[in-house]
């Protein structure tokens, strides 16, 4: 428990931090915030390439595991390039989904959650391991980054599902 109160700490830190530096994120849906912040490019590039961004544009809401450039960057070399070929929509869809839960979940409410089912159809994991919060092998950097329809945790990691990591 008290491993999990300390990782709360952490996440909340980190969320004020990236707050004051997007103060309106709260009357701005979750593509307009992660649009504004120029870690989530290769993220909003690949939404639009999946045609997604009217859905998350939608009321919600959405809890979105956003990965960052840097991790996307670690996926195996000419990933995101592949994925991005309009011949592989329904793979970056399905990985895409799999970083959204239907909902609001914000860091508080983790401590009761010990997985979620994503959009895409699938569990993802949810844990306090050593101080972090984790999503499968992903580690929340920033949490409860909030917005007009949801919520963002920034995670380190690109979650795939295991049919699409078993592929790649």
């Amino acid at each position: 428990m008290k491993k999990l109160i300390s990782a709360f700490v952490v996440i909340l830190f980190s969320a004020s931090v990236f707050a004051g530096h997007h103060k309106d994120t709260e009357n701005m849906d979750i593509v307009d915030t992660a649009a504004g912040n120029k870690m989530f490019s290769t993220l909003v590039t690949a939404v639009k390439a999946a045609d997604l961004v009217s859905t998350l544009k939608g009321d919600g809401p959405f809890t979105v595991f956003a990965p960052t450039d840097e991790a996307f960057a670690a996926l195996p070399a000419g990933t995101v390039e592949m994925l991005l070929k309009p011949e592989n929509k329904q793979t970056l869809v399905q990985i895409l989904t799999y970083h959204v839960v239907a909902g609001k979940v914000t860091a508080e409410d983790v401590s009761t959650l010990s997985n979620a089912t994503t959009v895409e159809g699938s569990q993802v994991d949810i844990s306090a391991k050593m101080g972090d919060v984790m999503i499968n092998n992903a580690k929340v950097i920033k949490a409860d980054i909030m917005t007009s329809n949801g919520v963002i945790h920034v995670i380190d990691t690109v979650l795939l599902p295991a049919e699409v990591a078993a592929a790649l």
